[in-house]
């Protein structure tokens, strides 16, 4: 039986890191992919492509230049499915071989299979060719997840679909029903929106986005009512069923009211990959969303064995994934390592952008926590008036007294990317003069935070 220092199942962004840093740590290390090609959900049919195909749709609908050209400006004038998976399927392509590449110079040895617990250090791999055991004095879970399924919701991969079959649409509706406010399912109402489709959305929650700062979530609302989609907020899915001579679909709403287009996203939650691990012979179990339970440093209640990535639960991004793998392995052979989860940053990749870390609103008014706010607006920034962007906004929040930046929320395009200077000003403990004080190259949209900083502090002197 092949022994390993660290045995590594699932080779998303977690797994990756994971087995990276087994190898940086001087390991012998194995990671057990069951997919013919690796880079899990991520890469295949989650993270990567639903990016790809944002920006796809962002370059061919002409979005970013709508403001400046108007309304009816379009890059491409009949836009396809076929439009936007030939963009993804590049991408994929380069990502996998990028990702083996790198595995391959540390030295890591890729296993093709079904990984099952025999026992807490030995897995069974088994694959079209049979099955073999390995052991590991370490084992880390890095499964992923798969998306959630209900009874009320049959899906059948042509008019009534879930996250994963995306791209297998042959056609663009021109009615779309997405069931979910959460993060994949305003994402893609998002994308379907930009495109011209009417789009439903439907939430049972009062409102989307729960976890994010609510003036931005407002402000994304109110662009998403600005190109006409339909939200249905407070409304739960009774039962889903095709249409006559199977063209289109109907849902059918706790309130008893219809709503019909043709294909329906079914976007509500996603369920971790556990059903073949066999969990009880390593001594684990998973709760009934296939989560795995673990402590700060990513540790099951078996001694060598960890979870990392979606599988444990929220926040479920790529991004904490990847550091969550390597915590996860740099403890578990006692090697130096500093992290701190409340500084993870979030990027949600709506049309605008939403990005943010640290504190909301919401939570400082619970913790009573004295704090002003400053807000900048792209539309009043030169950079934002260059790219067309005027729905943008900076929102910094911080403490009253001592100044302290305790949040940054941003909406807009180039979120994600903007946010890591508040980021770094906020590990740091940094106040928020320091934006007042620092020159930012001009025009470019980092100006917003000079001029939120002014904004928040201009409130202070008022008072």
């Amino acid at each position: 039986m092949p022994q390993y220092d660290l045995v590594v199942i699932g080779s998303g962004p977690a797994g990756q890191r994971a087995a990276i840093q087994g190898a940086k740590s001087g390991k012998r290390v194995a990671l057990v992919e069951r997919r013919e090609v690796i880079g899990g959900v991520c890469i295949n049919t989650g993270t990567i492509p639903s990016k790809t195909m944002r920006e796809a749709v962002l370059h061919l609908s002409g979005y970013n230049y709508q403001n400046i050209y108007g309304v009816s400006y379009r890059v491409k004038e009949k836009i396809t499915m076929s439009d936007l998976a030939f963009r993804v399927q590049h991408v994929i392509k380069t990502e996998i071989d990028v990702t083996q590449a790198q595995l391959s110079r540390n030295g890591i040895e890729v296993l093709t299979g079904i990984a099952t617990f025999t026992s807490p250090k030995t897995v069974q791999i088994t694959n079209a060719r049979g099955s073999s055991e390995i052991s590991a004095e370490i084992i880390v879970i890095a499964t992923g997840t798969k998306p959630a399924a209900s009874p009320k919701v049959p899906i059948n991969a042509r008019t009534i679909i879930n996250s994963d079959q995306i791209l297998e649409m042959q056609t663009l509706p021109r009615i779309l029903i997405v069931v979910g406010g959460g993060v994949i399912g305003v994402e893609y109402t998002c994308m379907f929106a930009t495109l011209g489709v009417r789009v439903t959305l439907i939430e049972r929650r009062p409102r989307l986005l729960e976890f994010a700062d609510s003036e931005i979530v407002e402000a994304l609302s109110y662009h998403l009512r600005d190109h006409r989609v339909t939200m249905r907020l407070n409304e739960e899915v009774h039962s889903v069923e095709e249409g006559p001579n199977g063209a289109g679909v109907i849902a059918l709403l706790e309130s008893n009211k219809k709503v019909s287009g043709d294909a329906l996203l079914y976007a509500v939650g996603r369920q971790g990959n556990v059903d073949e691990l066999n969990l009880q012979a390593a001594g684990l179990e998973a709760d009934n969303r296939g989560r795995i339970a673990v402590d700060e440093n990513y540790k099951t209640k078996q001694d060598n064995i960890y979870a990392v990535g979606d599988v444990i639960g929220f926040p479920s991004l790529a991004s904490v994934s990847m550091e969550q793998g390597r915590i996860a392995v740099a403890h578990a052979f006692h090697r130096p390592i500093s992290s701190n989860p409340s500084y993870f940053p979030f990027g949600i990749y709506t049309i605008p952008e939403i990005s943010f870390i640290g504190k909301t609103e919401e939570q400082l008014t619970d913790e009573d926590v004295p704090y002003e706010v400053g807000v900048a607006y792209y539309r009043e920034i030169a950079r934002g008036q260059i790219r067309g962007d005027t729905t943008g906004r900076l929102k910094l929040i911080f403490h009253r007294d001592t100044l302290e930046l305790l949040g940054v929320h941003i909406i807009g395009e180039g979120a994600s990317e903007l946010l890591h200077i508040g980021q770094a000003v906020l590990i740091l403990k940094g106040k928020v003069d320091y934006f007042v004080d620092t020159v930012f190259n001009y025009p470019t949209l980092a100006e917003c935070y000079k001029a939120a900083a002014f904004n928040g502090l201009n409130k202070l002197v008022r008072v």
